[in-house]
């Protein structure tokens, strides 16, 4: 499963990559009013960051088909490569997916709250459908249940459109997803960090720690224990790499 960020504040995102594999960033309109910025002036500060080879996911705005069309084609010209061009999953939207797909961009259908939404995304060639997991719950329903259903949908009726889940709450409903094997899932800096925020596993670390320290001296590791005089430096040792 990818896994992106859904934050459009490029310290956090920066943060973020220094420390987890992910696959890229994506964004709406509301992350981007969050930031108080020109919406072009931050894509194109993530996409510097992010380079090329990651996947950023950006929305239209527009209320017809051919405004879509229109913008997806301005954005990609502004935002490069590996861009996917997120469409709200409306009649409207539909129609520009279609189009979009034709010209060979990459879709995202967004705004995603039932399976024939996806259905219909899919079949109007979106790369990606993103349900929103959380605001499914909102509604009274089950917002795991239903992406596992519409992953379910995609792959009995032979559609090659993945999953991209959005909208959680907590990392347990991203955890089921994964088990379950769904294409990507993009969610806040704050719940990718919960996904291995643990304070067992903090406590034996430093209960580690402490014992190394006990044993050969406060402050020290493993690059600056003494080593007894009969033991014989390899050559093969491996180059530290800088922190980042």
């Amino acid at each position: 499963m990818k896994l992106l960020i859904d934050d459009a504040n490029i310290e956090k995102i920066k943060a973020i990559y220094r420390l987890y594999p992910v696959d890229g960033v994506t964004t709406n309109p509301s992350i981007l009013a969050k930031t108080g910025r020109n919406p072009y002036a931050v894509l194109c500060e993530i996409r510097e960051f992010i380079g090329d080879g990651a996947q950023l996911h950006a929305q239209v705005i527009s209320r017809t088909a051919g405004q879509m069309v229109e913008e997806a084609r301005k954005m990609a010209g502004i935002l490069g490569q590996n861009l996917f061009i997120k469409v709200p999953s409306v009649p409207e939207g539909f129609r520009a997916m279609r189009e979009l797909s034709r010209e060979g961009f990459n879709v995202t259908a967004t705004v995603v709250y039932t399976p024939m939404q996806a259905f219909l995304a899919a079949k109007s060639g979106a790369d990606y459908v993103a349900p929103y997991v959380n605001r499914i719950d909102n509604l009274g329903a089950d917002g795991v249940r239903t992406t596992k259903a519409i992953q379910d949908m995609l792959a009995k009726n032979g559609l090659k459109t993945e999953i991209l889940a959005a909208s959680f709450k907590n990392s347990q409903q991203i955890q089921a997803l994964c088990e379950y094997g769904v294409g990507a899932a993009t969610a806040a800096p704050d719940i990718i960090e919960n996904l291995v925020k643990n304070a067992s596993v903090d406590s034996a670390v430093e209960a580690f720690i402490a014992d190394f320290e006990g044993l050969c001296g406060r402050g020290r590791n493993m690059l600056d224990c003494d080593l007894p005089s009969s033991i014989v430096i390899r050559d093969s040792i491996p180059s530290i790499p800088d922190e980042q």
